[in-house]
C-alpha cells in the first residue's frame, strides 16, 4: 500500500496572542510543524503535504534551508475547517492511504502511527483514539453496543450524555483515498462552527459499511495540541523531560532534571555531569567526565574529555579539547578551538580563537581573531584590537609567550615564540623571539602635587 501524508498547519492560533504563525512556535528550540515533519518523514510514505494559510509565506520561509525541502506546500486561503484543509491537498495525492496529522500536535509517536499502518487497509478507516479522565474541549468517540466506532462528535455539538464519555478523537486518521474523495465531496456545514469537519467521514464510513478500527492511547501528551501559551508550555516541560530520561538512560547524571533543557541533540559519553539551569541547542557532544556547572548555555559545541564548564559560562560554535577549564562567566563564541589543558577564566571572550595546549587566559580579557601557541599566558585584562572600522586583522602568539595584564594588542600583529609584553604596554608592531616589548609612556612623579578642593 502507498501512502502519503497531509499536515493541517493553517490555523492562526488566536489564543496564542501572537504574530507568530501557531505552526511556529518553538518547542524544544524548533518550531513545533518541524516536529511533526520529522516524525512524518520516518514513515514509509510517498509525499508529504503541509497545508499552511495564515502566515503562509513565513511559514515557507522558515523551512526554506531545513532538512525537509521536499515538503508539497499547499495554500489554504479561506480556513473552512478541517475538511475543507484536507480536500485542498487532495488534488496532488495519487497514493492509496493518507495520514492526516496536525502542525499543532508535535509529539505523537512513531510506534504509534506504525500500529495504525499495521492495521490499515485500502478499505477501512483507522482512528487515533484516546482514553482520559478529562475530555473537555475534545471530540467524542460514539461506539454502538458491539463496540464499534459509529461517529465522532465535537464537544460543542454533543449532548450532555455524550460530553460524559471518556475517550476522545484525536483527529489523527488514516484514511482510504478511494473512499476520502466522495466523502469529502459530500461535506456539510451544519454544525455550531459552521466549519466542514474531517470527522464526519467516520459516520459516512459507517453507513457504507467500511470498517472502523482505532488505535486507543492513554498518554494524553502523546496528542495534546498546542491553542494557548500553557498548553506549549506544558509540552515544553513534557518534551524535555522526554529528553532527561533519555541522559539519564545513557548514564548521565543529571543533578535536577527538571531543570536542563535540550534544544537540540546531545551525545554524551561516560561519568559526565550536568548542574542546574543549563541550556544546550543544537548539536553538542560531551566526552567521557565532563561537567558542565550551573547557568551554562552551550551551543553547537564538542566538549572534550574531563573539561569543565564552570558557572554561567556561554559557548557558541565551538570546540574545546580535553581537560580545559572555562569560566566562570566566560563567553566563547563561533570558531573558537581549545587545544587540551587550556583555562579560560571569569569575564573571558573570545572569537575566532585558537589557543595551543597548556594555554591560560585567567581573567578579564578579549580574544579575537587570535591564534595563540602553545603555554602561553594571557594577563588580566589584555584586549586584542581586532577590528580598526572597517576590516577584522588577525594577530598570531606563539609558544610560550607572556602578555602581561592592561596590555593592548593591535592587530595584525605577530608575538613570536618565548617573547614577553610588559604590562601596560602597547604594541602594535612585531615582537621577535625571547624578546621584552615595552609599549608605555615612561613614568613621571609630580612633587607637591595637591588635591583640588572645591570652591
Amino acid at each position: 500500500m502507498k501512502l502519503e501524508i497531509i499536515i493541517l498547519a493553517a490555523g492562526k492560533g488566536s489564543r496564542m496572542r501572537s504574530d507568530l504563525p501557531k505552526a511556529l512556535h518553538p518547542l524544544g528550540g524548533r518550531p513545533l510543524l518541524s516536529h511533526v515533519f520529522e516524525t512524518a518523514a520516518s514513515l514509509n510514505h510517498r509525499g508529504i503535504h503541509a497545508v499552511i494559510g495564515h502566515g503562509a509565506g513565513q511559514v515557507r520561509r522558515s523551512f526554506h534551508f531545513s532538512e525537509f525541502p521536499a515538503v508539497n506546500w499547499v495554500p489554504q486561503e479561506r480556513q473552512l475547517g478541517t475538511g475543507h484543509a484536507v480536500q485542498q491537498a487532495m488534488p496532488g495525492i495519487s497514493a492509496d492511504l493518507v495520514l492526516v496529522l496536525y502542525g499543532d500536535v508535535p509529539l505523537v509517536r512513531r510506534a504509534t502511527l506504525k500500529r495504525m499502518l499495521a492495521i490499515a487497509d485500502t478499505g477501512s478507516l483507522v482512528l487515533l483514539t484516546l482514553e482520559t479522565p478529562n475530555p473537555r474541549g475534545l471530540g467524542r468517540v460514539l461506539r454502538g453496543p458491539d463496540g464499534a466506532i459509529e461517529a465522532i462528535v465535537e464537544e460543542r455539538d454533543a449532548s450532555e450524555t455524550q460530553r460524559r464519555i471518556c475517550e476522545v478523537n484525536s483527529g489523527i486518521m488514516l484514511l482510504p483515498v478511494a473512499r476520502l474523495r466522495d466523502w469529502l465531496g459530500r461535506l456539510d456545514r451544519d454544525n455550531s462552527q459552521g466549519e466542514y469537519y474531517l470527522t464526519d467521514v467516520v459516520a459516512m464510513a459507517r453507513a457504507e459499511g467500511v470498517p472502523l478500527r482505532a488505535v486507543t492511547i492513554e498518554d494524553s501528551g502523546e496528542v495534546q495540541g498546542v491553542n494557548d501559551p500553557a498548553q506549549l508550555a506544558s509540552l515544553e516541560r513534557r518534551y524535555q523531560m522526554g529528553k532527561a530520561e533519555q541522559l539519564l538512560a545513557a548514564g548521565v547524571r543529571l543533578l535536577d532534571p527538571a531543570r536542563v533543557d535540550v534544544r537540540g541533540e546531545v551525545v554524551a559519553g561516560k561519568d559526565v555531569e550536568i548542574d542546574v539551569n543549563v541550556v544546550f541547542e543544537g548539536k553538542v557532544s560531551l566526552g567521557d567526565g565532563a561537567s558542565i556547572g550551573p547557568n551554562c548555555v552551550v551551543r553547537n559545541t564538542e566538549i572534550g574529555p574531563g573539561a569543565r564548564l564552570l558557572a554561567g559560562t556561554c559557548v557558541e560554535d565551538a570546540v574545546i579539547g580535553a581537560d580545559c577549564s572555562i569560566g566562570p562567566m566566560a563567553r566563547l563564541r563561533p570558531g573558537t578551538e581549545l587545544g587540551d589543558g587550556v583555562k579560560i577564566g571569569n569575564f573571558v571572550e573570545t572569537k575566532k580563537a585558537r589557543l595551543g595546549n597548556g594555554t591560560k587566559a585567567n581573567h578579564l580579557c578579549y580574544l579575537g581573531d587570535v591564534e595563540i601557541g602553545e603555554n602561553a599566558n594571557i594577563g588580566a585584562g589584555v584586549i586584542v584590537c581586532n577590528y580598526d572600522g572597517e576590516q577584522k586583522h588577525r594577530t598570531v602568539i606563539g609558544d610560550n609567550v607572556f602578555v602581561g595584564s592592561n596590555s593592548v594588542l593591535v592587530a595584525p600583529l605577530r608575538l613570536h615564540d618565548d617573547s614577553y609584553v610588559a604590562a601596560g604596554s602597547t604594541v602594535n608592531s612585531e615582537v621577535p623571539a625571547g624578546h621584552l616589548a615595552v609599549g608605555r609612556s615612561r613614568q613621571r612623579n609630580i612633587s607637591r602635587w595637591r588635591r583640588p578642593g572645591k570652591r
